[in-house]
């Protein structure tokens, strides 16, 4: 009988974090179920969140970021995506991807592509 480690999400939870269209970041899930955000270098433009200010070091959080978690939708509009995608209500990552490019406000996520 083999048994196998489950696979990690980490390499396959990585999204670009848009800010007005420009690239200021990346989201990904690390080690442990945690999650990080990294500012591009360079990136010069407004931040993704007040709570949020420009560093060059990551920002590591333990459960799924709340300024990406404010994005996500609510009562029957999530209902809808969980059901018309078969996502799994507690996949927030997920969620997001399934409606990063049309989210309210300035931002927008793009899952990495995969290589």
């Amino acid at each position: 009988m083999n048994i196998t480690a489950p696979e990690s999400k980490s390499s396959s939870r990585r999204a670009k974090v848009f800010q007005r269209d420009v690239l200021a970041g990346r989201v990904a899930q690390v080690e442990f179920g945690q999650w990080s955000f990294a500012y591009e270098s360079g990136y010069q433009g407004p931040p993704v969140s007040l709570s949020l200010p420009l560093r060059a070091e990551p920002y590591l959080f333990v459960d799924f970021p709340p300024f990406l978690d404010g994005l996500l939708p609510e009562g029957s509009q999530l209902e809808a995506l969980l059901r018309q995608l078969k996502i799994d209500r507690r996949d927030s990552y997920r969620q997001l991807i399934a409606v990063g490019q049309d989210v309210v406000g300035s931002l927008k996520v793009i899952e990495e592509d995969e290589k």
